[in-house]
This record gives structure tokens, C-alpha cells and sequence, in this order.
């Protein structure tokens, strides 16, 4: 895990749809590839960082197990960003599966100077490679395509997983449904935190962990800290799993976990970060298997069923202000084919996910890029009515982005909600923030079966209230689905 934090980005909710039982993943084989990793850095003067020969021969090891297993294994080349001659990504994807609906599951292969980096990160690693190689075996009917990936230069940047997400084509971009990062997994002292635990992929391992009765937290102390901050930032919904670095165990996580109030990871960057001395069995074998529920979960089973969708290549009957309650002054939401517009990168996308059309606030693009964004408070749209039926796992879908200027504040917002028979209730909000975010499409999704039975109305709303900052919002290609 990187030692300095980043800022990360908000993520959407995805909705869980039926699936198969995931089989058990061998800790015994995970602890195989372990001593294959020590033995590697061993071997290659004590240590794996990303550009030394530690790291190739850890490379080669995955690489060579992954494609006689069957995958399509690239060798990616960190061509800018990375440290002077560190090595490649290793990038696997396994036949199958909707290629438009792509599950990622990533560590970082590399490690620091100081050590063989076994819990930081051969763990994560090692229980990849297991989870890959599971799969291979089991070779499961796959509803979404599966990726896995393995990062080069996480210690001195996240500079290989930047690369990767920094140089995915848009449309790419959209197709990867949730990100997984698993970093330092086998903490001695560990905890059982979840990143970003809140989001709909963090549910889905927070389920797991629920159901073997282990309590989770947040994962603060990681946050922005490892390769799932880059994918945050390119607006792809992420999460994983991680059992702590350097900081203290609390008395109330003694309680909670056991352990000491130590650090979680008293060899953290250390020279004593080795197999088998630094490795948790119990908190890897439980990690290793919340990584199987959240893929057997989210990529396995009976495909999803449209119950409703829009494209908006015609006009189906959304309202603009259909509550009368608006404020904005300009960009109101409209069914439109957009113009681009740039304003320190590009802000309205004047490409859509599908077709000519989108909704997208103030489709025209001006004399400059703030002459129809948003100003002045929100804008809302209104979709025509839905009845949803009953049975099954209901789950709203759709592609957005939410671009502004580094003027923009916590108090700009990209909303979508659902109106229903009790109200309104808010499934996602992306804030502004005072940082530069150019558009980007990403795709959300939600679970929404406690409304079945009902006629509902969605609601997307866009908001400048933090006093003319450049806002733009878009949406395309929504759509609800049973499982």
C-alpha cells in the first residue's frame, strides 16, 4: 500500500443479481503462491519493486500460471508516469460474459525496497491469482465479464493502475461495472475493513462478512492510498478489502477483533514483511473468500431481464421542473444531441453512451464553455411512469457524468432518486468539489425492489449553488431490470 494519501472520488450502487454458490478458496494454495513470492524476492536481493528483477520474476510467475489456465494475459508497458524501468501491468481477462458489463479485480504485484513485501502486497496477489485460477477451474455461466489485474509501481505512486485508468478509452470506461482492490490482506494484528463500505460493491463484501457474523469498518486508514483510487477517479464504482498498515489497533477494534493496540502491520515497509511470519492465515482465508461471494455475486447466474429502459432517441415523456420547484437561472435538463464543450478539459461530452440523444443540461455549447451550464441552483427531470412488477431483484441502471471547474464546491450535485408511493428517496448523490473534474461517462446501478409492486417515477437532478461555478451533468441509457 502507498504511504500517502489521495483524494478519492464518490461511487454509485450497483443492485445483486441471482446467483450461484461460490466455491471456497484454498488457503493452502494461497500460502503455495505465497512461498513462491518470498522465494522470488529471495532470490533477487530481498526484495519485488517494480523495477528491479524481483518484480519480472513475479511477473513471469503470474503471467505463465494465468495463461495455462486459459486467460488472454497482455503485458502492459507503463509507457509514462511510471519509475525508470519498472515493469509491466499484467492484465487477464477470462473468456465470457457480456463484454459491456465488466467486473476488475486488482492488486499490486510490486513492492518496497525494505523487504520481500509479503503482506504488502503478495497477499493480495497471491489470493488474486487463487481467486483467477478458481475461476478458471470452475469455469462457472458468467452474466459479466471478468478482469483481473495485477499492478506495477503502487509503492512510488499508483503509477501503474493510473496508467491503465488514465488511458481506457471512454466507452471503456463504462463498460467496467465495479473495481475490487485487495491490498495488505493478511495483516498479523489485523482488521476487517472495507473500502468505500457504503457503495454497492461494498455491500457486497460487507454481505459476506455479515453472514460469517465479522463486524467491518471503513476503510479509512487506506483510503485514496492504493491502485482503487484510480479507478475512482475515472468515475468507476469501487471497493476491496484490506486488514490494516501502520496504524494503532483502537481498544474498541481489541474488542471488536482481538489482537493488541499495536499497529495492524508491525512490519509495515519493513524488512521482516516475510512468509510465513507476517501473515494472518485466519483474516487471508476470510478475505480471499468475500472475493469469491463478491464475484460468484455480481458476475455469475440468470441474466437480467428489462423490465424498462430509455435511450432517449425519442421523447418518451420526462418533465423538466415537474414539481415547479427549480432554481436555476440556465442549463435546464433537455433531451438533446449535445455539443462538446471544454473548459481545462473537456466538461459537456458531446458524444453519448447510445445514439444521438441524451439528457444533458444546456445542450448547446456557446461562446464559451459557462454560457449554458447550469447556474443559479437546480435543474430536475422527471421520467414518465414505471410500474414495477413484483418478485425478483429490481435494479435501476444508468450512465452519467457530473463535470465542473475547479471553482465548484460540495454544494454542486449530480442527484438520482426515486419517487414512489412514500416519497422521494435519494439513491446516489455525486458532490462538486474545488478540484478540476472533467466528464467522463460512468454507469450506476441500484437496487430498488422495495418499491415493487408500485408505479415510481426517477428523478435526476443538477445543481451550481456554490455561486456560478461551471456545472454540466448528462444521462443516457436508463433502465430497469429484474433478476
Amino acid at each position: 500500500m502507498l504511504a500517502i494519501p489521495l483524494v478519492a472520488a464518490a461511487v454509485a450502487v450497483p443492485a445483486s443479481p441471482a446467483v450461484a454458490a461460490a466455491p471456497d478458496i484454498s488457503l493452502a494454495n494461497v500460502k503455495a503462491h505465497l512461498q513462491q513470492f518470498q522465494s522470488i524476492a529471495t532470490a533477487n536481493g530481498g526484495n519485488r519493486r517494480a523495477n528491479t528483477a524481483g518484480y519480472t520474476a513475479s511477473v513471469n510467475y503470474v503471467a505463465n500460471r494465468l495463461t495455462a489456465a486459459g486467460y488472454t494475459v497482455v503485458r502492459q508497458n507503463c509507457t509514462s508516469g511510471c519509475t525508470s524501468g519498472a515493469g509491466p501491468n499484467v492484465i487477464a481477462d477470462w473468456p465470457g460474459g457480456d463484454p459491456n458489463s465488466v467486473y476488475m479485480f486488482g492488486a499490486h504485484l510490486d513492492g518496497v525496497a525494505a523487504g520481500p513485501g509479503i503482506n504488502d502486497n503478495a497477499s493480495g496477489s497471491a489470493m488474486l491469482l487463487e481467486l483467477a485460477l478458481t475461476l478458471a477451474a470452475s469455469s462457472p455461466s458468467l452474466t459479466s465479464h471478468v478482469r483481473f489485474a495485477f499492478w506495477t509501481d503502487e509503492e512510488q505512486g499508483l503509477n501503474g493502475s493510473e496508467f491503465y485508468a488514465n488511458t481506457l478509452p471512454t466507452a471503456e470506461r463504462a463498460r467496467i461495472r465495479g473495481y475490487f482492490n485487495f491490498d495488505m490482506i493478511a495483516s498479523t494484528n489485523g482488521g476487517y475493513f472495507i473500502n468505500r463500505i457504503t457503495s454497492g460493491v461494498g455491500q457486497v463484501l460487507k454481505a459476506y462478512y455479515d453472514s460469517i457474523g465479522v463486524p467491518t469498518e471503513e476503510n479509512t486508514e487506506g483510503a485514496g492510498r492504493s491502485d482503487d483510487a484510480s479507478f475512482n477517479a475515472i468515475g468507476v464504482q469501487t471497493s476491496g478489502v484490506a486488514a490494516g498498515a501502520s496504524r494503532v489497533k483502537t481498544a474498541a477494534q481489541v474488542t471488536k477483533w482481538g489482537g493488541t493496540q499495536s499497529a495492524f502491520d508491525p512490519c509495515y515497509h519493513r524488512a521482516c514483511d516475510t512468509y510465513p511470519s507476517n501473515i494472518s492465515d485466519t483474516v487471508l482465508d476470510r478475505a480471499s473468500d468475500a472475493a469469491a461471494y463478491a464475484l460468484w455475486t455480481l458476475a455469475t447466474g440468470t441474466p437480467p431481464v428489462t423490465v424498462w429502459s430509455d435511450t432517449f432517441e425519442t421523447a418518451t415523456g420526462w418533465t423538466a421542473n415537474a414539481s415547479g420547484t427549480d432554481t436555476a437561472t440556465a442549463g435546464p435538463w433537455e433531451r438533446a444531441d449535445p455539443a462538446a464543450t471544454n473548459s481545462s478539459g473537456a466538461k459537456q461530452l458531446g458524444t453519448t453512451v447510445s445514439g444521438v440523444y441524451d439528457l444533458v443540461t444546456g445542450p448547446l455549447a456557446g461562446t464559451d464553455a459557462g454560457t449554458y451550464d447550469v447556474d443559479g441552483g437546480t435543474t430536475s427531470i422527471r421520467s414518465p411512469a414505471v410500474t414495477l412488477p413484483t418478485g425478483g431483484t429490481l435494479a435501476l441502471s444508468l450512465s452519467w457524468y457530473l463535470a465542473h471547474g475547479s471553482n465548484s464546491s460540495s454544494a454542486d450535485f449530480f442527484r438520482v432518486s426515486i419517487v414512489h408511493s412514500g416519497g422521494t428517496t435519494a439513491l446516489f448523490t455525486q458532490p462538486g468539489a474545488a478540484t478540476n473534474r472533467n466528464g467522463a461517462w460512468a454507469t450506476g446501478s441500484w437496487n430498488i425492489s422495495a418499491y415493487a409492486g408500485q408505479q415510481v417515477r426517477f428523478l435526476v437532478e443538477a445543481a451550481d449553488a456554490s455561486g456560478a461555478s461551471l456545472v454540466e451533468a448528462g444521462v443516457d441509457d436508463v433502465r430497469v431490470t429484474r433478476t
